[in-house]
């Protein structure tokens, strides 16, 4: 699986640019599954207005609205109450999951109830495009700075498809407790590499390699302060 890690969706031409490279192929020549579901956790979004702005392509965040062959909704709540086959050919046949923003771990509870979780390793040619929680659920875990509605097990651990952690929408102006020095003490409590960006910013993933891709800024933390690197 390939994931693209973004921070606010494809906001420039280099995350547009990397998403096209992840495909193989035109957006126009590509069929897409959304996922909503992270929205329903999130107290300040919620049911309602939110995911039909996502869905529809009317957010400030682009993700539906790129031009895709084909686009279906797959709602995560709803799969446990359906049979497999009802649902799992659609997403082995279509070519990329695009996850809404909202609550990471709400999202990762109804990824591992509805067994997509499960069945994401066996799909070697998708691609993952996370938006904020869409991303952060394939890291390890989120860390309690990010810890709104909580799962059964009382954990901030999440699904750890990638080896490190993400810290998004940094220095964004309606969110004066994202600052670098937030980012910070917050590397200092994950216990891997951890990425602050901004939403000019995503991070590519394939076959293990990672790359930032970026038009704005953002930071790696590391155990060790001489790696860490930084762009602008």
């Amino acid at each position: 699986m390939r994931f693209l890690l973004t921070s606010a969706g494809i906001k420039n031409t280099s995350i547009h640019n990397a998403l096209v490279d992840l495909l193989g192929k035109p957006i126009a020549e590509s069929s897409a599954l959304c996922i909503p579901t992270a929205l329903y956790g999130h107290p300040q979004v919620g049911p309602g207005a939110g995911a039909w702005r996502f869905i529809s392509g009317r957010s400030a965040e682009p993700m539906c609205e790129l031009g895709w062959k084909s686009l279906g909704v797959l709602e995560l709540t709803a799969l446990p109450s359906i049979d497999d086959e009802r649902w799992v050919p659609l997403v082995r046949e279509a070519d990329v999951l695009l996850a809404a923003g909202g609550d990471t771990l709400y999202l990762c509870h109804w990824m591992r109830q509805s067994g997509l979780a499960d069945l994401l390793p066996s799909l070697r040619e998708m691609v993952w495009v996370g938006l904020s929680a869409g991303s952060m659920v394939m890291t390890p875990r989120i860390g309690e700075d990010f810890v709104g509605w909580k799962p059964p097990t009382g954990s901030d651990s999440t699904l750890g498809m990638v080896d490190f952690s993400i810290f998004p929408h940094l220095d964004h102006e309606l969110l004066p407790e994202n600052t670098m020095a937030d980012a910070e003490r917050w590397a200092a409590g994950m216990q891997g590499p951890a990425y602050a960006i901004d939403d000019e910013t995503a991070i590519k993933v394939t076959d293990g390699n990672v790359e930032v891709v970026s038009e704005g800024h953002w930071k790696l933390f590391t155990r060790s302060p001489e790696a860490s690197e930084s762009g602008s």
